[in-house]
């Protein structure tokens, strides 16, 4: 398995190094530990700050400039036809890490019309499902490692399983850039 960083990477105090699929200078972009639907991914900052106000201008174009490439790469991949591309800037906002973080999740036409329709994504973030930390301190800290929400469609994946999908991920990322650099 190749490696994107030879150096720990941390989403506040969790390493997820193995889960990074994308580095730039100033941002890494990672598999979510229990998505929300397949492909719902999330990009960073790699200096850990937990509100947009706190980044830098480079930071912060570097940030948005990976959202858009990565972005570009998940709705091809997954086959999406629309994103969702939000930020929970602060803990009342429902940040769950004090890390600033942007979630990309594909979307297609009635994707969730079982739950209610296409807003029912913003549900799902602001409820336990989208819990990221809650979820971290579960695994770290040797209890059962999810609660059982809708176990039928979100099923919690294996470290194994993430760094699968952030190399297959990390081999769409160089083919975008390469079909960039030849077009």
């Amino acid at each position: 398995m190749s490696r994107i960083s030879s150096k720990p990477l941390y989403f506040g105090n969790f390493l997820v190094t193995p889960q990074v699929f994308y580095l730039t200078p100033h941002s890494f972009a990672l598999v979510n530990l229990k998505p929300l639907l397949p492909g719902h991914v999330l990009v960073s900052p790699r200096r850990a700050t937990p509100r947009l106000s706190d980044l830098t201008s480079t930071e912060l174009a570097d940030l948005f400039l990976t959202v858009q490439r990565v972005g570009r790469m998940i709705e091809r991949v997954y086959n999406a036809t629309s994103l969702n591309i939000a930020i929970q800037d602060g803990a009342d906002a429902g940040q769950s890490v004090p890390h600033l973080h942007t979630h990309i999740i594909p979307r297609k036409k009635a994707d969730l019309n079982d739950k209610g329709g296409s807003d029912a994504i913003y549900g799902m973030m602001d409820g336990d499902e989208g819990n990221i930390g809650k979820h971290f301190r579960e695994k770290d800290d040797g209890r059962p490692q999810f609660p059982r929400v809708d176990e039928e469609t979100r099923r919690p994946r294996s470290e194994e399983d993430m760094a699968e999908e952030a190399e297959n991920l990390a081999r769409e990322m160089d083919r975008q850039q390469d079909e960039k650099a030849v077009g």
